[in-house]
């Protein structure tokens, strides 16, 4: 599969448009449209920063890896890491925070 086939894919697994993937990848917007309008690949830094967008690794963008193919990971961690991937960073800072209080109740119990 090529790159932007790829980010098609990607964006539209998480419902994103260009503008959305642009800003959670503090991306102009220009650079994601250029991408996407002329084809050309990202340099790296552009792809690494769109990885982080997505939640993913390199690795994981290129081979299309999702957690289903480890069968050590329960079906239900995996749906948790495909709603987690769907989120923004905001949100997945949100995620985290919450998380942790819960952590800190379950001690304080």
């Amino acid at each position: 599969m090529k790159i932007i086939q790829r980010i098609r894919q990607l964006n539209q697994e998480r419902n994103w448009t260009d503008y959305r993937l642009a800003k959670e990848a503090g991306l102009s917007q220009s650079t994601i449209s250029n991408l996407m309008a002329r084809g050309n690949s990202p340099t790296l830094f552009t792809l690494e920063r769109i990885c982080h967008a997505y939640g993913i690794t390199l690795s994981q963008f290129f081979c299309g890896c999702d957690c289903v193919d480890d069968p050590k990971i329960s079906e239900e961690v995996c749906q948790l890491v495909r709603l987690y991937q769907k989120l923004s960073i905001c949100q997945r800072e949100k995620v985290f925070h919450y998380i942790d209080e819960l952590l800190h109740e379950t001690k304080k119990a």
